[in-house]
Protein backbone atom coordinates (compact mmCIF):
# COMPACT_ATOMS: atom_id res chain seq x y z
CA UNK A 1 0.00 0.00 0.00
CA UNK A 2 1.30 3.19 -1.00
CA UNK A 3 1.96 5.17 2.30
CA UNK A 4 2.31 9.11 2.58
CA UNK A 5 2.79 11.70 6.06
CA UNK A 6 1.47 13.98 6.80
CA UNK A 7 2.64 17.19 8.39
CA UNK A 8 1.66 20.36 9.91
CA UNK A 9 3.36 23.25 11.58
CA UNK A 10 1.98 24.04 15.21
CA UNK A 11 3.33 25.71 18.32
CA UNK A 12 3.18 28.98 16.62
CA UNK A 13 1.56 30.98 19.54
CA UNK A 14 3.31 33.09 21.63
CA UNK A 15 2.16 33.85 25.85
CA UNK A 16 -1.53 34.43 25.77
CA UNK A 17 -2.01 34.93 22.08
CA UNK A 18 -3.08 32.09 20.26
CA UNK A 19 -2.35 30.63 16.42
CA UNK A 20 -4.56 27.67 15.23
CA UNK A 21 -6.06 24.75 17.36
CA UNK A 22 -2.72 22.30 17.76
CA UNK A 23 -4.81 20.00 20.12
CA UNK A 24 -6.92 19.44 17.03
CA UNK A 25 -4.57 19.09 14.30
CA UNK A 26 -1.75 17.14 16.07
CA UNK A 27 -4.96 14.11 15.91
CA UNK A 28 -4.73 14.40 12.30
CA UNK A 29 -1.14 14.63 11.07
CA UNK A 30 1.90 12.38 11.55
CA UNK A 31 4.55 14.52 11.88
CA UNK A 32 4.58 18.27 13.41
CA UNK A 33 6.79 21.22 13.13
CA UNK A 34 7.09 23.16 16.05
CA UNK A 35 8.23 26.93 16.12
CA UNK A 36 11.21 27.64 18.11
CA UNK A 37 10.82 31.03 19.33
CA UNK A 38 12.17 33.33 16.56
CA UNK A 39 9.13 33.79 14.27
CA UNK A 40 6.61 32.45 16.73
CA UNK A 41 6.41 30.30 20.00
CA UNK A 42 8.28 30.33 23.16
CA UNK A 43 9.49 28.03 25.71
CA UNK A 44 6.13 27.18 27.20
CA UNK A 45 4.23 27.00 23.79
CA UNK A 46 7.31 24.42 22.55
CA UNK A 47 6.45 22.21 25.49
CA UNK A 48 3.50 21.69 25.41
CA UNK A 49 3.66 21.41 21.91
CA UNK A 50 5.94 18.43 22.00
CA UNK A 51 3.83 16.88 25.21
CA UNK A 52 0.73 16.93 23.00
CA UNK A 53 3.06 15.16 20.19
CA UNK A 54 4.57 12.60 22.80
CA UNK A 55 0.75 11.81 23.45
CA UNK A 56 0.27 11.16 20.32
CA UNK A 57 3.15 9.38 19.26
CA UNK A 58 3.41 12.12 16.16
CA UNK A 59 6.96 12.97 15.02
CA UNK A 60 8.48 16.41 16.45
CA UNK A 61 11.01 18.50 13.93
CA UNK A 62 11.92 22.16 14.52
CA UNK A 63 10.56 24.69 12.41
CA UNK A 64 13.12 27.47 12.48
CA UNK A 65 12.66 31.08 10.22
CA UNK A 66 13.96 34.06 10.72
CA UNK A 67 13.88 36.16 14.11
CA UNK A 68 10.92 38.15 12.96
CA UNK A 69 8.02 37.88 15.50
CA UNK A 70 6.58 40.65 14.27
CA UNK A 71 6.31 39.47 10.60
CA UNK A 72 5.64 35.71 11.52
CA UNK A 73 8.66 34.98 9.97
CA UNK A 74 7.26 35.61 6.75
CA UNK A 75 9.95 38.52 5.29
CA UNK A 76 12.92 38.06 3.83
CA UNK A 77 16.21 39.34 5.76
CA UNK A 78 18.77 40.26 3.24
CA UNK A 79 22.00 41.04 4.01
CA UNK A 80 23.20 37.83 6.33
CA UNK A 81 25.53 36.03 6.16
CA UNK A 82 25.87 32.26 5.76
CA UNK A 83 27.59 32.37 9.24
CA UNK A 84 24.55 33.98 10.72
CA UNK A 85 22.00 31.83 8.61
CA UNK A 86 23.64 28.70 9.87
CA UNK A 87 23.81 29.69 13.92
CA UNK A 88 20.09 30.59 13.81
CA UNK A 89 18.91 27.32 12.84
CA UNK A 90 21.51 25.31 14.83
CA UNK A 91 20.38 27.63 17.97
CA UNK A 92 16.42 27.08 16.74
CA UNK A 93 17.27 23.56 16.86
CA UNK A 94 19.27 23.46 20.18
CA UNK A 95 16.07 24.92 21.68
CA UNK A 96 13.99 22.62 20.81
CA UNK A 97 16.06 19.45 21.48
CA UNK A 98 16.38 20.88 24.77
CA UNK A 99 13.29 21.12 25.44
CA UNK A 100 12.24 17.63 23.91
CA UNK A 101 14.77 16.36 26.26
CA UNK A 102 12.91 17.83 29.14
CA UNK A 103 9.82 16.66 28.58
CA UNK A 104 11.59 12.95 27.28
CA UNK A 105 11.15 12.99 23.22
CA UNK A 106 13.14 13.43 20.33
CA UNK A 107 13.38 15.90 17.40
CA UNK A 108 13.67 13.77 14.51
CA UNK A 109 13.67 16.20 11.73
CA UNK A 110 13.51 19.94 10.63
CA UNK A 111 11.60 22.08 8.06
CA UNK A 112 12.73 25.81 7.46
CA UNK A 113 9.59 28.16 7.95
CA UNK A 114 8.63 30.82 6.21
CA UNK A 115 10.44 33.75 4.27
CA UNK A 116 13.72 31.77 5.08
CA UNK A 117 12.66 28.61 3.50
CA UNK A 118 11.44 30.44 0.54
CA UNK A 119 14.21 32.67 -0.14
CA UNK A 120 16.43 28.91 0.35
CA UNK A 121 14.64 27.47 -2.21
CA UNK A 122 16.10 29.76 -5.10
CA UNK A 123 19.12 30.72 -2.78
CA UNK A 124 22.18 28.75 -3.10
CA UNK A 125 23.95 30.26 -0.01
CA UNK A 126 20.95 30.32 1.74
CA UNK A 127 20.00 26.42 1.05
CA UNK A 128 23.41 25.36 1.88
CA UNK A 129 23.58 27.50 5.11
CA UNK A 130 20.56 25.56 6.19
CA UNK A 131 21.84 22.50 5.56
CA UNK A 132 25.10 23.16 7.00
CA UNK A 133 23.52 24.35 10.38
CA UNK A 134 21.00 21.35 10.40
CA UNK A 135 23.92 18.68 9.65
CA UNK A 136 26.26 20.79 12.46
CA UNK A 137 23.81 20.17 14.89
CA UNK A 138 23.12 16.35 14.06
CA UNK A 139 23.61 15.14 10.75
CA UNK A 140 20.84 12.59 11.24
CA UNK A 141 18.29 14.86 11.42
CA UNK A 142 15.92 14.84 8.77
CA UNK A 143 15.87 17.66 6.62
CA UNK A 144 12.07 18.42 5.22
CA UNK A 145 12.80 19.91 1.69
CA UNK A 146 10.26 21.38 -0.71
CA UNK A 147 10.61 19.06 -3.97
CA UNK A 148 12.47 20.14 -6.90
CA UNK A 149 13.71 23.24 -5.32
CA UNK A 150 17.70 24.23 -4.02
CA UNK A 151 16.75 23.17 -0.41
CA UNK A 152 17.03 19.56 -2.29
CA UNK A 153 20.87 19.82 -3.94
CA UNK A 154 21.95 21.53 -0.63
CA UNK A 155 20.69 18.75 1.32
CA UNK A 156 22.25 15.86 -1.06
CA UNK A 157 25.47 17.96 -0.60
CA UNK A 158 25.52 17.87 3.20
CA UNK A 159 24.69 13.79 2.77
CA UNK A 160 21.86 14.58 5.02
CA UNK A 161 18.29 12.13 5.24
CA UNK A 162 15.69 14.03 3.12
CA UNK A 163 11.82 14.00 2.63
CA UNK A 164 10.11 15.93 -0.18
CA UNK A 165 7.12 17.82 0.77
CA UNK A 166 4.74 18.90 -1.13
CA UNK A 167 2.09 21.74 0.36
CA UNK A 168 -1.66 21.01 0.38
CA UNK A 169 -3.17 24.19 0.78
CA UNK A 170 -0.54 26.53 -1.42
CA UNK A 171 -0.80 27.23 -5.56
CA UNK A 172 1.86 26.02 -7.66
CA UNK A 173 3.77 28.47 -9.88
CA UNK A 174 4.77 27.41 -13.52
CA UNK A 175 8.52 26.51 -12.10
CA UNK A 176 7.17 24.83 -9.12
CA UNK A 177 7.55 27.11 -6.57
CA UNK A 178 4.63 28.29 -4.15
CA UNK A 179 2.56 31.37 -4.96
CA UNK A 180 3.77 34.19 -3.12
CA UNK A 181 0.84 34.74 -0.18
CA UNK A 182 0.99 38.47 -1.36
CA UNK A 183 -1.06 37.30 -4.57
CA UNK A 184 -4.64 36.77 -4.61
CA UNK A 185 -5.20 32.98 -4.67
CA UNK A 186 -1.97 31.55 -3.19
CA UNK A 187 -3.64 30.21 -0.14
CA UNK A 188 -6.63 27.32 -0.68
CA UNK A 189 -9.34 26.96 1.82
CA UNK A 190 -11.97 24.61 0.02
CA UNK A 191 -11.79 21.57 2.12
CA UNK A 192 -13.26 19.52 -0.95
CA UNK A 193 -11.26 21.15 -3.64
CA UNK A 194 -7.93 20.75 -1.42
CA UNK A 195 -8.47 16.92 -0.17
CA UNK A 196 -8.88 16.22 -4.14
CA UNK A 197 -5.94 17.91 -4.97
CA UNK A 198 -3.82 15.97 -2.66
CA UNK A 199 -5.29 12.67 -3.49
CA UNK A 200 -4.14 13.66 -6.86
CA UNK A 201 -0.32 14.36 -6.19
CA UNK A 202 0.08 11.75 -4.45
CA UNK A 203 -0.96 9.43 -6.39
CA UNK A 204 0.30 10.74 -9.87
CA UNK A 205 3.91 12.27 -7.90
CA UNK A 206 2.92 15.46 -9.23
CA UNK A 207 1.37 18.97 -8.47
CA UNK A 208 -0.81 21.10 -11.23
CA UNK A 209 0.38 24.73 -11.11
CA UNK A 210 -2.11 27.94 -11.64
CA UNK A 211 -1.95 27.68 -14.86
CA UNK A 212 -2.67 23.59 -15.48
CA UNK A 213 0.92 22.76 -16.07
CA UNK A 214 1.46 19.13 -14.85
CA UNK A 215 5.26 19.47 -11.79
CA UNK A 216 6.25 15.93 -11.60
CA UNK A 217 7.19 15.64 -7.90
CA UNK A 218 8.68 13.95 -5.40
CA UNK A 219 6.02 13.72 -2.51
CA UNK A 220 6.64 11.94 0.63
CA UNK A 221 4.92 13.89 3.06
CA UNK A 222 1.96 16.61 2.11
CA UNK A 223 1.84 20.15 4.62
CA UNK A 224 -1.28 21.56 6.01
CA UNK A 225 -0.39 24.69 7.63
CA UNK A 226 -1.78 25.31 10.92
CA UNK A 227 -2.76 28.67 10.76
CA UNK A 228 -4.41 28.52 7.49
CA UNK A 229 -8.45 29.35 8.20
CA UNK A 230 -10.51 26.09 8.26
CA UNK A 231 -7.18 23.88 9.41
CA UNK A 232 -8.93 21.22 10.99
CA UNK A 233 -11.32 20.13 8.56
CA UNK A 234 -9.20 20.77 5.79
CA UNK A 235 -6.61 18.23 7.78
CA UNK A 236 -10.11 15.95 8.00
CA UNK A 237 -10.96 16.19 4.61
CA UNK A 238 -7.05 15.29 3.49
CA UNK A 239 -6.83 12.04 5.26
CA UNK A 240 -10.68 10.73 4.75
CA UNK A 241 -9.73 11.14 0.59
CA UNK A 242 -6.63 9.95 0.84
CA UNK A 243 -7.87 6.70 2.54
CA UNK A 244 -10.39 6.60 0.24
CA UNK A 245 -7.91 6.27 -2.43
CA UNK A 246 -6.46 3.59 -0.17
CA UNK A 247 -3.18 5.63 0.60
CA UNK A 248 -2.42 5.06 4.35
CA UNK A 249 -1.37 8.04 5.71
CA UNK A 250 1.95 6.88 8.25
CA UNK A 251 5.32 8.69 9.28
CA UNK A 252 7.75 9.76 6.63
CA UNK A 253 10.71 7.08 7.20
CA UNK A 254 14.38 7.73 6.93
CA UNK A 255 15.49 8.32 3.44
CA UNK A 256 18.53 6.52 1.93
Amino acid sequence: MKTVDLNCDLGESFGPWEMGNDAAMIELATSVNVACGFHAGDADIMRHTVELAKARGVSVGAHPGYRDLHGFGRRPMPGLTSREIENLIAYQIGALQAIATAAGYKVTHVKAHGAISNVACEDDMTAKAIADGIKAVDPNLIFVVLANSKLVKAGEAANLPMVHEVFADRAYEDDGSLVSRKKPGAVLHDPRQIAERVLRMVQDGAVVSVTGKVIKMRTDTVCIHGDTRGAVEIAKGVRQALKDGGIEVAPFKKAN
